[in-house]
């Protein structure tokens, strides 16, 4: 197979998985419009970190995973405990000493916080472990693929939606000119209440697969 075909797959799966919307995107546009873009960025890099380890065990233990499902029901008992506790935070958050343009008072972002927050809430969620297990399944049929190929495969994946989610940052910060405190403050009401929501989804997922294990 054409390195260019394989770097093309991954590219085509890359834009399928950015246009998913899950909790990460909800994330990344209410920290976009309350931290700025470099503090996004660096929970975009977090997202991407947290990623990257999902693919490289993934690609090396897929049958592991497969034959221990599970891991699936703690890690989706896990995954919304780490959901709903970032909901309930973003429910009651309040501003910091610092004003930002539009007149109210905000935090001033932490790195390392922006980092651990896209970390967790990406690396936490068994349905992107799930996503990485079938396209780790999909690489070892592909018995065409060179090394080279596998490669550029996972890069293309990895730089799409690692770009995009730039560019999603970076479309919410022209919109902070435009945010007054009140809709700030309903803005992370609702991405809490998702939060929650996919955190509950969770828990039925997590509880549905261990009664199909124990049945």
């Amino acid at each position: 197979m054409m390195i260019n075909q394989a770097l093309l797959e991954g590219i085509s799966m890359g834009l399928l998985l950015s246009a998913m919307i899950g909790p990460v995107f909800f994330t990344l546009i209410q920290n976009s419009i309350q931290s700025g873009f470099r503090n996004t960025a660096i929970l975009a890099f977090g997202i991407l970190t947290s990623d990257l380890i999902y693919v490289l065990i993934t690609y090396f233990s897929v049958s592991i995973f497969a034959q221990n499902p599970y891991f699936e029901v703690i890690l989706g008992y896990l995954g919304a405990a780490v959901l709903i506790g970032f909901g309930i935070v973003t429910f009651f958050k309040k501003g910091g000493s610092r004003p930002n343009s539009a007149g109210f008072q905000i935090l001033k972002p932490k790195k390392r916080t922006a980092f651990m927050k896209g970390f967790s809430i990406n690396g936490i969620n068994p349905f992107v472990l799930l996503f990485w297990i079938s396209i780790a399944g999909v690489v070892n049929l592909k018995d065409s693929f060179s090394s080279s190929d596998v490669f550029l495969y996972y890069f293309g994946i990895l730089f799409v939606v690692f770009g995009i989610d730039l560019l999603k940052a970076f479309v919410a910060k022209q919109l902070k000119p435009f945010v007054t405190p009140k809709f700030m403050v309903n803005m992370n009401r609702v991405v809490a209440i998702i939060l929650v929501f996919f955190g509950a989804r969770l828990i039925a997922f997590a509880y549905e697969k261990q009664m199909l294990l124990m049945g």
